[in-house]
C-alpha cells in the first residue's frame, strides 16, 4: 500500500523529531580531567615539583576542564594550581588530620560553570568518618573528597557529584575494599545526583577493583560506567598512564580513571601525553573526558 504524500512527509518530521541532536540539545559538554601531579617534596631531581609546576599547570590550562581532580596534591601543590586556575574553585584537605597535614584529593571546578553546593571527606577505611586513619592492609592513610555541585548552565538538571580519590600503592586489600566501599558511599551520599568520578586507583583494567567499581557488585550494576572505555571499546597495549617521567613508558596498565554515571553521553575520552623539551610533567599522565547531559 502506497503512503500518501501527506502521511510521508508527517512520518518523516516523526522520524526527525525521535533522534536526539547532540548540537545545540542541552547544557554545553562537561571537560573533566584527572591528574596525578606526583607531591611536591619527593626527591625527583630534575624532574621535582618546582622545576615542572609551570609545565604541569601549563597541561591543565590547555586541555582547560570544566572539573579537576587530583592526587599526591600537598596543600603547597593545591594552592599553587589555586593561584593558576583563578577561575576555579577549590575544595581539599590533608589525609593525616582532615586539614593542611599530607596529601589531599583536591577537586577543582569552573565556578562560573558550577555553584558548591555541599563537600565533604571520607578516608578508605571500615571506619570512614575517622580521620587519618590507615585501612585494612594500606601502607598510608588513604580518602576521597566530593562536592555537590549546581549546574549554572542547567539550574534545573539534577546536582552533580563529583568525586575524587587515590588508592593505597601497596595494599591489595586496601584496594579491593576500597572500591566496595566507593559503591555504598556513592548509594549513600549521590541520591538524586549525575555522578563523575576521578582517581588514581593503582589497579588495572579487569582487575577486582576495577569489577568492584564497574561491574555487578551484592549483585547490583554498577552506577558507573569506565569513560575511557566506552570511547574506545578495543582495548591496545598503549593504554597505560603510570609513566615514571619517562615520555615512551605508555604500555602499563592504565590505572587512572574517570567514572561516570549512565545519564551523561560520553563524546570523548583520551590520555593526554603533553611532552616539552623531552620531558613529562608528572610521573602519571593525565586522562580527560568529555561528557554531555
Amino acid at each position: 500500500m502506497k503512503l500518501s504524500r501527506l502521511a510521508m512527509v508527517l512520518f518523516g518530521l516523526f522520524l526527525v523529531g525521535s533522534v536526539r541532536v547532540e548540537a545545540g540539545d542541552g547544557p554545553a559538554p562537561v571537560k573533566v580531567m584527572s591528574f596525578n601531579i606526583r607531591y611536591s617534596t619527593a626527591p625527583d631531581g630534575e624532574n621535582h615539583w618546582n622545576k615542572r609546576k609551570a609545565f604541569l599547570a601549563d597541561t591543565i590550562k590547555a586541555f582547560d576542564p570544566d572539573l579537576l581532580g587530583t592526587q599526591e596534591t600537598r596543600p603547597d601543590q593545591r594552592d599553587y594550581l589555586a593561584d593558576q586556575l583563578p577561575k576555579y574553585g577549590v575544595f581539599a584537605a590533608g589525609r593525616e588530620d582532615g586539614k593542611e597535614k599530607g596529601e589531599t584529593t583536591a577537586v577543582y571546578w569552573r565556578k562560573n560553570r558550577f555553584e558548591k553546593m555541599d563537600g565533604g571527606h571520607f578516608w578508605l577505611s571500615p571506619n570512614p568518618d575517622e580521620v587519618g586513619v590507615v585501612g585494612w592492609d594500606a601502607a598510608l592513610p588513604r580518602m576521597a573528597t566530593w562536592v555537590k555541585l549546581r549546574d549554572r548552565k542547567a539550574p534545573d538538571a539534577k546536582p552533580l557529584f563529583f568525586l575524587n580519590t587515590h588508592f593505597d600503592h601497596k595494599g591489595k586489600k586496601a584496594r579491593v575494599e576500597s572500591a566496595k566501599l566507593f559503591r555504598r558511599q556513592i548509594d549513600k551520599l549521590s541520591i538524586g545526583c549525575a555522578l563523575i568520578m576521578t582517581g588514581d586507583f593503582n589497579s588495572g583494567e579487569g582487575s577486582e577493583p576495577y569489577q568492584n567499581l564497574f561491574g555487578k557488585y551484592e549483585d547490583k550494576p554498577s552506577p558507573l560506567v569506565d569513560t575511557y572505555r566506552v570511547a574506545h571499546p578495543s582495548r591496545q597495549k598503549n593504554e597505560g598512564t603510570g609513566n615514571g617521567f619517562s615520555p615512551k613508558a605508555t604500555t602499563g596498565a592504565r590505572i587512572d580513571w574517570i567514572g561516570c554515571s549512565r545519564d551523561w553521553t560520553v563524546q570523548s575520552a583520551a590520555i593526554d601525553r603533553t611532552i616539552r623539551e623531552g620531558r613529562t610533567p608528572s610521573d602519571h599522565f593525565a586522562v580527560t573526558a568529555v561528557l554531555k547531559r
